[in-house]
């Protein structure tokens, strides 16, 4: 074969392989979107109403199983996939806060609703900032859904779990709260990290934008760690928000979607 003929067949071969990891990426989000919708359905029938709200901050995910919830690639067979092997995705230590550089950060998550500019506060969370760098650089966030929102008492949109469910996450958790505002007030366009309640050190990978002014109380393990700031791009998290849930009610899957496609920092 010829050298231009083995280069055509090359590229044919990696253009196979892209839209067959993309496919894989569609299919695997579908099913997060129907499980998850089933979830919550079944989550609200037994426990329901605004006592769903006090928990709504909560990264319920475990490290013992986080290194199964990374987002999928395809692999040979039209329905294989498998799960990220390396990278932070499966680190049981989060990267050292000095990764964050005590610096401003610009964070563009490049959404199926727009792209959202996030200005990420390196030095008053570096922690938290270094975590979300090590794994956008890696691309976790890629292909990953925002899987709950809240329309009453507290207005957020969380994201950040590529299972979505809401149980997802890196190897890894870190701590304690870093830049939580003494008042409890989160004004819209705050982005915080996602906790178990009460527990400072269960911080992952989820994180939640706020998309109205919100009053989130402290528990015993304090308030929630602020790591930036929307500066553009709130429209599209307001489109999201006034689809309301899936199921009407004021805590759940949203009925819009917003797919964060990829993330890219400077």
């Amino acid at each position: 074969m010829s050298t231009s003929k083995q280069a055509r067949a090359q590229a044919r071969k990696k253009q196979q392989a892209y839209e067959a990891r993309a496919a894989a990426k569609r299919r695997h989000r579908e099913r997060i979107i129907r499980i998850t919708a089933l979830i919550t359905a079944g989550a609200l029938l037994l426990g329901g109403g605004l006592a769903v709200l006090l928990i709504a901050m909560h990264d319920n995910s475990q490290a013992k199983a986080a290194a199964s919830t990374t987002d999928a690639t395809a692999s040979s067979g039209a329905d294989d996939e498998v799960t990220l092997e390396s990278g932070w995705a499966v680190s049981p230590e989060p990267p050292d806060p000095s990764y964050a550089e005590d610096r401003t950060w610009t964070a563009t998550l490049a959404t199926n609703q727009g792209d959202i500019e996030i200005e990420l506060d390196g030095e008053a969370a570096p922690q938290a900032v270094a975590s979300f760098l090590a794994l956008a650089g890696d691309g976790y966030f890629d292909g990953t859904g925002c899987h709950r929102l809240t329309t009453a008492g507290i207005f957020v949109l969380q994201c950040g779990d590529p299972t979505g469910t809401g149980s997802g996450g890196p190897g890894y958790r870190f701590g304690p709260v870093e830049n939580a505002p003494e008042d409890d007030f989160y004004p819209a366009g705050t982005v915080a990290m996602a906790r178990v309640g009460g527990d400072g050190e269960s911080m992952g990978s989820q994180f939640f934008i706020v998309y109205q002014d919100s009053t989130i109380p402290s528990d015993a393990a304090g308030g929630y760690t602020v790591l930036g700031q929307v500066v553009s791009g709130n429209a599209s998290v307001d489109r999201v928000a006034e689809g309301g849930t899936i199921t009407g009610d004021p805590d759940g899957s949203p009925a819009i979607s917003l797919i964060v496609n990829e993330v890219s920092v400077s």
